[in-house]
Order: C-alpha cells, then structure tokens, then sequence
C-alpha cells in the first residue's frame, strides 16, 4: 500500500507538468493489483497491457489529441507501465504492435561483426605465415617437409574437386528413339566411304561438348557419315567413351572405332535435323576448357600426392632401419665390453 502511495504522487507530479499535460495524454487505470500509465502520441490508438500482470482483453482505451498537432513523424505507441513487485516502483517502457496482436516485440541481440584489419595488420598476417611455411620448408627434418607439402597438395585436391562439381551438368533423359538396324554389308560400305571422305571433326583438349555436336549436325547435311578425330587420347578407353556420349547427345550410329583414335559415326537413314542442334546439357567452348585445365591439374596434382605419400613410407622404412643398426651396434659394444 506505501508503494502504491508513492507512485500516485509520481503520478499526479507528471500531471502537473505543462511539458506533459499539453502534448501527451495519461491515462491512470487501477485495480486491486496493478496500476498502468499509458502515454501516448497524438492521432494514434494505443492498445494497453501488462507483460507480467494479467489485463483483461477488455480493458483497452483509445486516446486522441488535438487534430492536425504534430505531423506523422511523431506519432509513436509506447506505454510506460508501473510495476509494484516486492514494494518497489520500476516504470518500464513497452511497445504494443501496430497489428492486432497483443504480444510485446522483444529486443533482439546485435550481431557483432569483425573489425576490417588494415593494411598494415593483413600485411603483418600474411608474412607470418609465409615465416611459418618457410620455417617447414627449410627443416632439417625430412618428415616435416614432405608432411608441410602433402598437407598442402591434399588441400589443392579438395580445393580442384569443388571446383570441378560446378561444371557437372545433369543428364537429361533420353528420347525415345528406334535404333536403324545394319546389315553388314550396309555396314562394310558406311565403313569404307567413311573412311575415304575427308570430312572430320576434330575432338580436341576440351572433350566432347556442344560445339562438337553442332558440327556433326552441320556435316550431316551434305554426307552421311563423318570422322570425329580424338587427339589427346591418351587413357585407355577413352575414345569408346566419345563414341558412346556422341552417338547418346547427336542420335546417331557408331560405325567403327579405330585404333587410330578415330571414330566413323552414321547420322541413319530416317535422320531429322533438330531445331536445337547444340545439346542443352553440355558444356559452353570456354567453361569446357576451364574444366579441362581443372582436371589436368587435379591429375598432376594426385600423381604429385603418391609421390610424396611413397617418399614418406621409405623415409620412414629408413628411420626403422637405421634404429635396427644402431641397436646391433650399441647390443655389440655390450658384448665387447663384458668380455
């Protein structure tokens, strides 16, 4: 009861106040538990509840000023509520939502980000840890260095492998078509005038992608069969992968496979030329030779990984060894010295 006496004269002191009296309204409402002072901007309706008593929904008062006041920039819905817990007076500001809801908006935890490093400190960064790799590179201990450059190749490995995952394109389904059966003596002679007949189509370092199978279309308009030349083929079954993905992207009919790297493909004797000549699942002529060099690099760089893993095993097949001998040794000296 003390308190609430108190805070009825905080209350009418604030009333009394010109600063209060003549651009805000205050509203006291009182119960038997609580008591509440709502402020509230001009031209606006401010909801009012407690956030730790409980108000009855009903209990909602609408305040109005003075119109055409304060311009729209100074409307505001706040509350100030007088909390009584445990005989102390706390006043507490709240804010109630524009929407229908009742529920107070908590206040959310700011995200502190990190400070940008100058120059200075990112130069100062970056030479420590050229000190710190130099100081492995230059070890006297063997183990140290082939371990510092395996752990760095194995991080160039993963580093190549994300990069290759964005130019793998999905396969779209394939259409439905009816493969033209050969005889073999229609087979013998597609052979024979394919192999004669100068026009070729030259698979190159970027593989199979849609500029090559534009060009098998292009020369199909005037010849039935055309040569696709696979230069660097150099792992084996690499070219009856070609011809398998060319004949799956162009519809068309693997002749023959040469050892020379050489494939003669048929187009078949119902052949349509498509309106998209150029696959949508493959590859443009530059993110192909990009992939390209990704590869060639992934491949050197594994080679350079089993180099360095079977250096690491005779070095330590060596360690092994030399601790054998310096046993025997140090077994002998015993011996010689017993005697």
């Amino acid at each position: 009861m003390l308190a609430l006496g108190y805070a009825k004269e905080i209350a009418q002191r604030f009333l009394r106040n010109p600063k209060w009296t003549s651009r805000f309204f205050l509203l006291h409402h009182q119960s038997s538990n609580y008591s509440i002072y709502v402020k509230s901007r001009p031209l606006l309706q401010v909801q009012c509840k407690s956030a730790s008593f409980d108000v009855l929904p009903a209990q909602r008062w609408n305040l109005f000023a003075y119109d055409d006041l304060f311009s729209r920039r100074y409307l505001s819905n706040s509350t100030i509520e007088l909390r009584t817990d445990d005989n102390v007076v706390r006043f507490a500001f709240n804010n109630v939502s524009s929407s229908g809801n009742n529920v107070v908006p908590t206040r959310k935890e700011k995200k502190w980000k990190r400070a940008k490093l100058s120059r200075k400190a990112k130069v100062n960064e970056l030479r420590f840890y050229r000190l710190k790799a130099k100081k492995k590179m230059n070890s006297p201990n063997p183990e140290v260095r082939i371990r510092y450059k395996l752990e760095k190749a194995k991080r160039k490995e993963e580093w190549l492998i994300e990069k290759l995952r964005k130019y793998d394109v999905p396969k779209s389904p394939a259409e439905p078509y009816d493969p033209e059966s050969l005889t073999e003596e229609e087979q013998h002679y597609l052979k024979r005038t394919g192999e004669k007949r100068k026009n070729f189509v030259l698979v190159g370092r970027r593989g199979v992608f849609g500029g090559v199978v534009l060009n098998l279309h292009l020369h199909w308009k005037k010849h039935e069969t055309v040569k696709v030349i696979c230069k660097p083929c150099n792992k084996p079954g690499q070219v009856h992968e070609y011809a398998e993905e060319l004949a799956r992207l162009s519809k068309g009919i693997v002749i023959d496979v040469k050892p020379n790297n050489t494939i003669v493909l048929y187009r078949g004797k119902n052949y349509v030329r498509p309106e998209v000549m150029s696959p949508v699942d493959t590859l443009s002529k530059d993110k192909a030779l990009e992939k390209y060099r990704y590869e060639q690099s992934l491949e050197h760089t594994s080679e350079f990984i089993e180099k360095l893993e079977k250096e690491l095993e005779e070095y330590h097949k060596y360690v092994v060894r030399h601790k054998k001998k310096k046993d025997e040794e140090a077994e002998k000296k015993k011996d010689a010295d017993s005697k």
